[in-house]
């Protein structure tokens, strides 16, 4: 006999008391932080988004207008949140996370991630499977919004990615840089040692594919327990102008946090202005420059740039 509406409605409640205890959501505070749950949803979608507007935030997550003001009001006091004027409507603006306040959402971020991993660690791969497809049923029955198909995706290395980037480096610096072959050369001997020597644990390659071809590459590798370099930042041509680039230092920052490093530093050229505007957004400062002769051109400056995190 099928249940009836009453039964049914007992057995959804019943099901969202369970997993509220699950998450702990029911918590006061998130992670041991000093944020609500709203106040982390908040976080998240300013650090998953560009250009979004308090209306638009309010909107999507069901949020009181009043209430998302009093939290907006506090992070804008707390240095987390930057607004810039609209330039169709000056009664608006446009709200992103400062480098403070990615800094504050990323531990946030690792502790959420660590808790539902944790949680699906206790299943075989098979019912882990199972509970997702269960979850997408909720959210198919429940008429979810599908997601926004993404511009491009970000994965982790598989093999012949490193051919990719040796190859793709060795072209493009070219073209673009006039380097000869003795660059590739380079990136053949660092994308060598990092599959020597990977430690999953604290390093980490992120290849950005668009379409279904690959868009651009960025390395985190270990130099000491407390030291990370970020390394071999490229972006396809074909793919510029989609925040890939930007994407990809955000990835290896949230990681190297994740991962426990005090601070990460680069190498790179004085000439290569799109890069170096994207560490400096992230945070980085420049800390050391040197005139060298490399890769048959002359009077080149290499420059180091760190960020203490």
């Amino acid at each position: 006999m099928p249940a009836t509406l009453d039964q049914n409605t007992h057995a959804v409640r019943r099901f969202n008391r369970f997993y509220t205890r699950q998450i702990g959501i029911l918590e006061e505070r998130l992670y041991q932080s000093k944020f609500s749950l709203a106040e982390v949803r908040v976080l998240y979608e300013l650090a998953h988004r560009t250009r979004v507007t308090a209306t638009e935030l309010g909107k999507d997550l069901g949020l009181d207008a009043g209430y998302l003001s009093r939290i907006l009001r506090s992070f804008d006091r707390d240095g987390l949140i930057a607004k810039t004027p609209s330039a169709t409507d000056a009664r608006r603006s446009h709200l992103t996370l400062t480098p403070k306040g990615r800094q504050v959402f990323a531990p946030l971020d690792a502790s959420s991630q660590q808790k539902v991993s944790t949680l699906l660690a206790a299943l075989p791969t098979p019912q882990q499977g199972e509970l997702v497809r269960s979850m997408e049923s909720i959210e198919k029955l429940l008429g979810a919004p599908p997601e926004p198909k993404a511009p491009y995706l970000l994965r982790l290395h598989q093999p012949g990615d490193m051919g990719w980037v040796v190859h793709r480096h060795g072209v493009l610096y070219c073209q673009e840089y006039k380097y000869d072959e003795r660059f590739e050369a380079l990136v053949a001997g660092i994308v060598a040692e990092f599959i020597e020597n990977f430690d999953p644990k604290r390093e980490r390659c992120w290849i950005a594919e668009k379409d279904g071809c690959i868009a651009g590459s960025i390395f985190l590798c270990k130099k000491s327990a407390t030291i990370a370099k970020l390394r071999l930042l490229l972006v396809e041509p074909s793919a510029r102008g989609l925040g890939i680039g930007k994407r990809l230092v955000e990835e290896c920052v949230r990681f190297a946090r994740q991962a426990g490093y005090k601070k990460i530093v680069l190498w790179t050229q004085s000439e290569l202005s799109a890069a170096r505007h994207l560490y400096e957004e992230a945070g980085f400062r420049l800390v050391k420059k040197q005139k060298h002769d490399s890769w048959g051109r002359k009077g080149l400056v290499s420059e180091t740039w760190a960020l203490k995190l």
